[in-house]
């Protein structure tokens, strides 16, 4: 593997999980930097760099800097144009960028909220007309999705090969089996979502990445 930087991150993070993913898919290596939230991100070595203090923060080994997951994810999966992660045409480019928007905003963004409200009781103000709304969200989008991937005889979301939106989606779809979606939801509700989760992680290069699945056995409900 051709190293290209370091970065700062948590692999429990889901950006960072892409990024390290798209840069194995690549046969590039990013060095992950041990971490501490709030003291290293804090540290003036850091804020001098990065001065938002948060994390994923990349730099390369030419010095070029970068915050923000996706845009980090975007620019190591250009860097190996032949791996395809980009997609091989204008038009998949932009469907690239059209699943990963998707992933980010329809599906991963209301996970999160439910995961951190009703999961680890960590938000105030969060209740039971929240968590249906959010679940309602969800619910139309995987909807969708399931239909959409059942029509794709690869299984994947652009093309017959993995790209930056699979890996997106993935890590979405590992925050929906541990919040709105058990071992029911997943087998007889959403059984092409997961299938494509599985098929993505399966994938020798990043199944360490994403570690175990953390997948739930029953739905969180909010009480």
């Amino acid at each position: 593997m051709t190293l290209i930087g370091k970065m700062y991150g948590n692999i429990a993070q889901p950006q960072t999980k892409v990024i390290l993913s798209v840069a194995a898919l690549s046969n590039l290596e990013i060095e992950l930097l041990s971490f501490e939230y709030g003291v290293t991100n804090k540290s003036p070595e850091f804020t001098q760099k990065f001065p938002l203090a948060k994390i994923p923060a990349f730099e390369s080994i030419d010095g070029f800097k970068l915050a923000e997951g996706a845009a980090i994810a975007r620019y190591v999966s250009s860097l190996v144009p032949d791996a395809g992660l980009l997609g091989r045409t204008a038009e998949e480019s932009a469907l690239v960028d059209q699943w990963v928007h998707f992933a980010e905003f329809e599906i991963h963004m209301d996970a999160s909220m439910i995961y951190a409200g009703a999961g680890l009781k960590l938000l105030p103000g969060y209740n039971s007309d929240l968590h249906k709304w959010h679940e309602e969200r969800i619910v139309r989008s995987l909807r969708f999705l399931d239909d959409y991937l059942e029509k794709c005889p690869s299984g994947l979301l652009v093309n017959d090969s993995i790209t930056l939106a699979d890996i997106f989606l993935a890590v979405a779809i590992q925050r929906i089996g541990q919040t709105t979606c058990g071992a029911a939801e997943r087998e007889q509700i959403y059984p092409h979502v997961f299938a494509h989760y599985a098929k993505v992680t399966s994938d020798a290069r990043i199944k360490d990445v994403f570690g175990e699945s953390g997948f739930i056995e029953k739905r969180l409900v909010y009480n």
